[in-house]
């Protein structure tokens, strides 16, 4: 089959590897991509919010399936695009409808959805500009530390976690003011969890769900997690605290609620879904839904998965996924993110990487790359992860910095304690 792959990130790298070792893909073409897809099938420029252009390629070139990899598509409803249209029908779209798309692309009714089906999760409220004062008053008699949380999608950057109430008080204004434009026109304000996060993923036909490999990934741009939030500096998996015990209990009282929520909804979901979970004295709490896989977890859960990852998804949109079996690689996997100088703030682009050829034992997944003639160079913040086995996390790790030392462009950072919690 013809698959069209959307994205051009970390994550879609992963993704078309996994694609291209199926023998059921005939042709990958990812829009719009980067330089290390580029070598697995065929980057094309179309805008990830153009769906008249993304459904007539797709008719165009005989796609049988569109796998969605970034959550604004999805939020925006191409899901629904595709089954609305007589002559887009027939393509199997993966990633959830509008409506259950939500879960991520609003906090409020993610928040609203968990409370009414007993979904573990942090106490809240919510507010906007018409009852900012409420909110300021909510501040003040709010334990610290405050969590701000921007409804609506903000590239990864609308979760602030403040220590005092001066401080909450000035971002919270600041968020209803603007300062991530429509997504924090609604603020959530969020009971601060004291854990350890990880991340759960499912891949799902709305009714069934295959479990897949759990991570942990570090978003905090400083060692130690300490300064500001990024897309992700790195993850591991699997995550040696999450045992059958505390799995169990995410099955039970978060994953299996979670799909028959979905059901009353009448909310179709052919997809991924990312539980952003974390564990307090041993129970599971939701601390976000992802409607999508996670970047930078995808680096390190599909290396594991051993399974055909098309015929899986094939399988949802045939609803024959409780058929399916998953194999899982028993190695641990580690992947750590080279950025550009800067980020999460100002950098530049345009850096020659080299070294690419020097690194062993590893794969190099692009995120933030370009071509330039037969030179690539970096083209975004996040810049290339560099994902790695090894018996425990820990020697998966050290491979990956390893070959981070070989790999060069100016200004480049990375974090060099990926999993030291753990």
């Amino acid at each position: 089959m013809n698959i069209l792959l959307l994205g051009g990130g970390g994550r879609e790298h992963a993704f078309a590897l996994k694609i291209c070792e199926s023998p059921l893909c005939e042709k990958l073409y990812i829009a719009p991509g980067n330089a290390g897809t580029a070598a697995l099938g065929e980057n094309v420029s179309l805008r990830l919010n153009d769906f008249d252009a993304i459904g007539q390629f797709a008719l165009d070139k005989e796609i049988s399936m569109l796998v969605v990899g970034p959550e604004a598509p999805l939020v925006d409803g191409i899901f629904d695009y595709f089954h609305e249209q007589d002559e887009l029908k027939g393509i199997r779209v993966i990633g959830p409808s509008q409506r259950a798309a939500q879960l991520e692309g609003s906090k409020a009714f993610a928040k609203a959805f968990m409370i009414k089906r007993d979904i573990p999760t942090a106490a809240y409220a919510e507010f906007t500009i018409e009852n900012i004062d409420e909110g300021l008053s909510y501040i003040d008699s709010h334990s610290l530390p405050v969590v701000l949380k921007a409804d609506g999608l903000a590239a990864g950057k609308g979760v602030l976690i403040l220590d005092s109430v001066e401080e909450a008080k000035a971002e919270f204004r600041a968020m209803l003011e603007g300062k991530f434009g429509a997504a924090s026109e609604r603020v959530v304000i969020e009971e601060f969890l004291k854990g350890t996060e990880f991340s759960v993923f499912v891949l799902t036909d709305g009714k069934n769900y295959k479990l897949l490999p759990i991570a942990k990934d570090y978003k905090r741009i400083g060692e130690g997690d300490t300064g500001l939030n990024t897309g992700g500096m790195g993850s591991v998996s699997p995550v040696p605290f999450v045992d059958e015990q505390l799995l169990k209990k995410v099955e039970n009282w978060i994953i299996s609620p979670t799909l028959t929520g979905l059901q009353e909804l009448d909310a179709p979901y052919h997809g991924f879904i990312f539980f952003g979970l974390i564990e307090v004295d041993g129970d599971p709490y939701v601390i976000e839904y992802n409607c999508r896989m996670g970047d930078p977890e995808t680096e390190v859960v599909f290396p594991r998965l051993k399974s055909d990852l098309v015929a899986m998804m094939r399988a949802v949109g045939d609803h024959k996924l409780s058929e399916m079996e998953i194999e899982i690689d028993e190695r641990a996997a580690a992947a750590v993110f080279l950025v550009s100088g800067g980020y999460p703030e100002a950098y530049e682009k345009g850096k020659t990487i080299t070294g690419l050829d020097q690194a062993e034992g590893s794969l190099l997944l692009h995120a933030g790359t370009r071509m330039e003639g037969d030179t690539v160079v970096t083209d975004g913040g996040r810049v290339l992860a560099i994902t790695s086995f090894g018996k425990t996390f820990k020697e998966a790790v050290a491979r990956s910095l390893e070959n981070a030392e070989k790999i060069q462009f100016e200004g480049k950072y990375y974090r060099k304690d990926i999993g030291f919690d753990l």
